[in-house]
């Protein structure tokens, strides 16, 4: 009975140990703006069989452990009345998490998937705050039509891939995924 009791303790702190090893993501992904965008995303992320450590108001404690930091970059006041938080709040804490990623050495992938619909004043708020501060972005076709993306990121040596939809980001994300060597 000893022997029993004392082989399911030592499984048990073993499962304990090694549980906690194995479920980190690479992949950390957060909204800027609180639209439902994120959720999405993560879809694309789930039809490419990555796992994904989501958050939508992940803070920068977070980010040890992981490679590549998703920013989805979409503007819902709705979104925010329903965290509790304005956009100040928001725009900080986005800026914060970005710039924390990219000190660990962390890239960071910037998604704007609501195209021309799902601009706006709030969400170009968002959209200047983080898009200079990306690695790589990825955009649904119209996103940029007034030219705000191709602005931000004049000089800076940012690339962008672009999608017909949403679904359709599973083709570049796939990429930069490979490029960053998580695939």
């Amino acid at each position: 009975m000893k022997r029993l009791f004392r082989a399911f303790l030592v499984s048990l702190l073993l499962s304990a140990a090694f549980s906690g090893a194995a479920s980190a993501a690479a992949v950390a992904l957060t909204s800027v703006g609180q639209s439902p965008d994120a959720m999405m995303v993560r879809v694309v992320f789930r039809k490419l069989a990555v796992d994904v450590d989501y958050d939508a108001l992940m803070r920068s404690d977070a980010l040890p452990g992981h490679r590549v930091l998703v920013a989805v970059v979409g503007g819902s006041s709705k979104g925010l009345g329903a965290a509790g938080i304005n956009q100040d709040q928001e725009k900080a804490r986005s800026v914060d998490l970005v710039e924390k990623a990219r000190e660990q050495g962390i890239k960071v992938l910037v998604m704007h998937v609501g195209g021309e619909g799902r601009r706006g004043t709030l969400s170009d708020l968002f959209i200047e705050a983080v898009v200079p501060l990306a690695d790589h972005l990825i955009l649904v076709e119209g996103a940029d039509k007034d030219g705000l993306f191709t602005r931000l990121i004049e000089g800076k040596g940012i690339a962008v891939d672009t999608a017909p939809t949403v679904r359709d980001t599973d083709v570049p994300l796939r990429g930069v995924l490979a490029r960053w060597g998580l695939l």
